[in-house]
């Protein structure tokens, strides 16, 4: 393997090599990618530049392709492999494992929401182009608004996060018809009323490109407006399975940002931490300090939870996703997104707390910026911030203790 990005990309180290054949096989391929991520993450991330290499990384490792059809050179790999090499890539970066998770997330989308040859034709043109995918699908912002002009619907508006789609090929787009009902397009990103304004200036995840785009006389047929069939949209509880998903990869980020910042710590301690020699018991070495042993085992251990508990839910959602799109009902949706809910404030937990905690068991110079652990903290604390978690705290006692499910909304 190469070892920097630069090298990564002069040299495709995948070249000659076959495609990842078995879910192990594409979690190694992304274990590959973080490594090469995390050589200058820190690097990366101070320089702020736009990402395009690091998504020419992804889609030269192949991992772009992971949930596409085999028959149009994907990888045909279940979601629970996906949202396992997110969680793997987001070790190593975390923000372009957040430009990996919502490129996937949309590449499934017209799944979710398409009729049955739209689901064909989209799949077919991303696949066999390697297209990357971003999103101005903020529900916080105002919709833009859809003209119906006959034969074309004309999307206008602003949207203040579009995550990843200034790096992308293609952008979902989002809107609502003067009658309130809403539209879902996917549309070329390269055109002149799409308009990003650059302005993603935050304290992490700062290479995930969730800055503000200005949306201006954007069209498309009706026969691109996602699941409408003679102009009428085709309901299913299917097409609610979009909030769910994205929610589950918020949780592989997380463990993922956990992951890479006790590894990064724990090199630290080994190499560099000095054992405190003000003690009754003075060790040699802070592996032997029984203060910073402990506490490294409960990090662990409650990360192995979190994995734990994420890779069963990974399933039960993969599950819904895989089956036939006619036979998921609203119980079967409601049990996986209160499952998704505990999962989620699981791993919201467990990363902020080990990003922070890490600092008590490497020293007082292991501040400095040089050593960059500041970077797992900076992206957990700006991205665990996109919905409340306390609100998933909610969903999961309500459920507990009155048996309510969660209904379908923006953010459940």
């Amino acid at each position: 393997m190469t070892t920097t990005l630069t090298e990564a990309l002069a040299t495709s180290p995948w070249r000659g090599h076959p495609t990842p054949d078995t879910a192990a096989a594409w979690i190694a391929r992304a274990e590959e990618v973080a490594a090469i991520l995390a050589l200058d993450a820190l690097e990366r991330d101070r320089a702020g530049a736009k990402p395009e290499a690091e998504v020419q990384l992804l889609k030269d490792s192949g991992l772009t392709l992971l949930v596409a059809p085999a028959e149009h050179g994907g990888g045909g790999q279940p979601w629970t492999t996906a949202l396992r090499a997110i969680r793997a890539v987001s070790a190593g970066d975390a923000s372009i494992g957040q430009l990996l998770g919502y490129h996937l997330l949309w590449a499934w989308a017209v799944r979710l929401v398409g009729t049955e040859a739209q689901i064909a034709a989209v799949e077919e043109l991303y696949a066999t182009a390697n297209l990357f995918f971003g999103g101005a699908v903020n529900p916080r912002d105002n919709d833009l608004a859809i003209e119906d002009r006959g034969e074309t619907l004309v999307f206008n508006g602003r949207k203040s996060f579009s995550t990843g789609a200034r790096v992308a090929d293609l952008v979902v787009l989002e809107g609502a018809l003067p009658t309130g009902e809403h539209v879902f397009a996917i549309v070329p990103t390269a055109q002149e009323g799409i308009v990003f304004a650059g302005d993603w200036d935050n304290l992490g995840q700062r290479l995930s490109e969730s800055g503000g785009v200005e949306i201006t006389d954007v069209q498309i047929g009706w026969a691109e407006a996602a699941g409408f069939v003679d102009q009428e949209f085709q309901p299913l509880v299917y097409n609610t399975l979009n909030v769910p998903l994205i929610q589950q990869i918020f949780t592989a980020i997380y463990l993922g940002i956990a992951e890479g910042a006790l590894a990064t710590a724990g090199a630290y301690t080994r190499e560099r931490t000095r054992a405190w020699p003000y003690t009754t018991d003075p060790k040699e070495s802070a592996t032997e300090d029984p203060y910073i042993l402990a506490a490294y085992g409960e990090l662990r251990s409650r990360l192995w939870a979190g994995q734990a508990l994420a890779e069963a839910v990974d399933a039960e959602l993969s599950a819904l996703l895989h089956a036939p799109r006619e036979d998921v009902d609203a119980g079967a949706r409601g049990r996986v997104a209160v499952r998704i809910a505990a999962a989620k404030q699981v791993a919201n937990d467990v990363a902020l707390e080990t990003t922070n905690r890490i600092f008590e068991l490497t020293g007082a110079r292991a501040t400095s910026n040089t050593v960059g652990l500041d970077l797992y903290w900076r992206n957990i604390r700006t991205h665990s911030l996109h919905d409340p978690v306390a609100h998933k705290r909610r969903e999961v006692g309500e459920y507990e203790l009155i048996g309510r499910l969660p209904e379908p909304s923006w953010y459940t």
